[in-house]
């Protein structure tokens, strides 16, 4: 199980090379405030000095540290490859493949870098630093070393320093594949360790926390740690761990990490005998590894389900980029005809990709025709916008100078074909929702069913261009036929049509009964052949009366004669009092005559009654006439107006053109895929090793 954490360092590179944090890989994060001792433990476990040195806050960006332990074959091997000569080196990410066998070099390196991206003005950066030290001295261990805690802002450091690192810090200890080794000084309180604090904010269960308590030497005179190492001050569920760091007096003597983990183990035999077996750099790194091993093996399932599934994910984000261009011509021809089929599709509802948030293509132009086209037509009232007096005015007018005998029929003609007329606004709006809709159409092929267009943007505005400009000239030609739909229907008033002459049969009867009950009413005085006739001086004209019943204009007569017969006599100007005969009679509304009741109830049926019928007619021709001079013609020849006008030698460049960040987005995704698989084939041979 030892060779673990080799696996996690070699998945380390592979997502290093591509400068990816998409993995959260099993590492360990060094926690504490500003001068707790972080850095002298991490040098305790490298065994030789290679970070920063001073007062104040040293680190200032992560650093993530892995220590790979080498045998005396592998050190060889290095050796004769790389013309060095020494048995523990270094190697940073961002000087690619140099060695670094001076560790006061790699200290300066550090140095240099931190300033390079931090700046020198004591600020910070969450941009990491990564370096790696192959040793023989060295247990498997990957250490991320992070800027210490701190409250108050110093020199010109920024005023809202303390929650840049807090936020850097969580950003590292919320990874749950992460330990966190939290570093507190023994001379201070254990109660208020921030390192611990913050811990717990991530890790309220400490499941993943280890407790390091440094400086045993510094204590006051007359205490010891023995409560805080046994765990009766904090429990701490993976252990408290006490180390003796180096003195700055030791640093400035340059006295060895060697002989001060020798000095250490003498210091805890005198002050914590009974505990120092436990305690101690060398028990730490021990520990370190151990733990890091065993969490590397229950991360490793979900770790593997990760990168499978961004694999993946990649794969198919590199698919939709495409490959690079080799045959223009053809890839134009291809990208233009699976257009032209797609759109087509989406009119159909065979398209590939199905949109479930909202209606669209085909669909939606049913219901444009169906419910939106269909409801405004019914819920046109037949007689909106005629009121009883404009009947009225209208029978008066059509008369003449003569008073009518009858209903004249060209004011029923007359106010009918202003109700129809209402039908044309409607009809011509279904033309326009349809239209917006095919343009809608564009957008939703681009989008979901071929984003290779995406790739090439000009090819994309030259397609919904001719795209566009094929619809607007179908526009006014299928506005014109919906117009003569309409005109048609005005053009001949067709009194003859079935479905009329049933509604004047139906209203023929209605007006017998009235007359019958009328008949019923009259009183006893008035002799009943008298009043039905009209008197024995009609007799004659009855039969030429009732030879006119086959007609419309027939039945209003037979239903009216009686009232027609005894006309109402005009009011007679007052004696005395002169009349002007300039005054010309103005509608207004009033308490109309029987008869004239009779007169608009009739003109009003037989309106609502064609009105209906032409209604009927223009719900059923306006989707047909929409769908053969603007669907059907878009689909049928939207393949040939794009090849018509895309497909010509001058514009192969410039149509396949990519976009500028295309290229970029294609060897970045291809070198992500390439880290996934290599991760993928790392695991792998865990398991043929039996290591998982």
């Amino acid at each position: 199980m030892e060779a673990l954490i080799p696996v996690i360092n070699k998945l380390q590179d592979v997502f290093n090379t591509v400068g990816a944090d998409i993995i959260q890989l099993p590492q360990i994060v060094v926690v504490g405030t500003q001068s707790s001792g972080k850095s002298s433990v991490l040098e305790s476990l490298v065994g030789r000095d290679i970070l920063p040195r001073g007062t104040g806050i040293v680190t200032r960006r992560p650093l993530i540290l892995q220590l790979v332990h080498i045998d005396a074959d592998d050190r060889r091997k290095t050796n004769e490859e790389n013309g060095i000569d020494g048995e523990e080196w270094g190697k940073f990410l961002h000087t690619k493949n140099k060695i670094y066998t001076d560790f006061e070099e790699i200290r300066h390196e550090i140095e240099a870098e931190t300033e390079r991206i931090s700046g020198n003005n004591k600020g910070i950066s969450d941009e990491p630093i990564h370096l790696k030290i192959f040793s023989p001295h060295v247990v498997n261990l990957t250490l991320v070393d992070l800027p210490g805690i701190t409250k108050v802002p110093v020199g010109d450091q920024p005023k809202d320093i303390e929650i840049q690192i807090r936020e850097l810090i969580l950003k590292y200890i919320s990874n749950p594949n992460s330990i966190i080794l939290a570093v507190t000084a023994a001379n201070t309180d254990m109660a208020t360790s921030e390192a611990l604090k913050v811990a717990r904010e991530v890790d309220p269960d400490g499941r993943r926390t280890l407790a390091v308590v440094t400086k045993l030497d510094l204590m006051d005179a007359g205490t010891d740690a023995m409560d805080v190492l046994m765990g009766r001050v904090i429990p701490v569920k993976l252990g408290i761990i006490g180390v003796v760091n180096r003195s700055q007096l030791d640093i400035n003597q340059k006295k060895t990490v060697a002989d001060s983990i020798r000095d250490e183990y003498g210091f805890l035999q005198k002050k914590y005998p009974s505990l120092a077996n436990r305690n101690g750099t060398k028990y730490l790194a021990r520990t370190l590894n151990r733990l890091l091993m065993h969490h590397i093996r229950d991360c490793l399932p979900e770790l593997k389900t990760r990168i499978n599934v961004l694999a993946a994910q990649y794969q198919s984000l590199l698919n939709s980029y495409g490959e690079p261009v080799d045959d223009k011509s053809a890839t134009l021809l291809q990208l233009i005809t699976k257009f032209a089929a797609e759109y087509c599709n989406t009119i159909e509802g065979t398209a590939k990709y199905i949109e479930t948030a909202e209606l669209c293509g085909g669909a939606r132009i049913c219901y444009i025709f169906h419910e939106t086209f269909g409801r405004t037509l019914e819920s046109v009232d037949p007689l909106g916008g005629l009121t009883t007096i404009d009947v009225l005015t209208a029978i008066r007018n059509a008369t003449g100078p003569r008073p009518a005998l009858f209903v004249p029929e060209v004011s029923f003609e007359l106010l009918v074909k202003r109700q129809v007329k209402r039908l044309e606004e409607p009809s011509l709006r279904c033309v326009e929702l349809v239209h917006e809709e095919m343009q809608r159409i564009i957008q939703h092929c681009s989008n979901y069913s071929t984003q290779e267009l995406l790739r090439f943007p000009k090819l994309h505005d030259a397609i919904v261009e001719v795209v566009t400009s094929l619809l607007r000239k179908r526009l006014p030609v299928t506005n014109e036929m919906v117009h003569n739909l309409v005109a048609i229907e005005l053009a001949y008033i067709n009194t003859k049509h079935p479905d009329f002459a049933d509604a004047c049969g139906l209203m023929n009867n209605n007006i017998e009964e009235q007359r019958r009950n009328r008949m019923r009413d009259l009183p006893p005085a008035v002799p009943r052949d008298k009043a039905a006739a009209g008197g024995p001086q009609n007799s004659a004209t009855g039969d030429q009366a009732e030879g006119g019943m086959g007609t419309w204009r027939g039945m209003l007569r037979k239903g009216e004669e009686g009232a027609l017969l005894q006309p109402p006599h005009p009011a007679s100007p007052q004696k005395g009092h002169a009349v002007n005969l300039l005054d010309v009679p103005v509608p207004v509304s009033r308490k109309l005559s029987a008869r004239e009741q009779r007169d608009c109830e009739v003109i009003e049926r037989l309106i609502k009654s064609y009105f209906l019928i032409v209604r009927k007619n223009i719900q059923d021709s306006v989707p047909k006439a929409v769908m053969h001079f603007l669907v059907n013609h878009v689909k049928d020849c939207l393949q040939s107006e794009l090849v018509g006008q895309l497909y010509k030698t001058a514009l192969l460049n410039d149509l396949l053109t990519e976009s500028e960040d295309m290229a970029q987005r294609r060897n970045e995704a291809a070198d992500m895929l390439q880290a996934l698989q290599k991760a993928s084939q790392v695991i792998a041979e865990i398991r043929e090793t039996h290591l998982w």
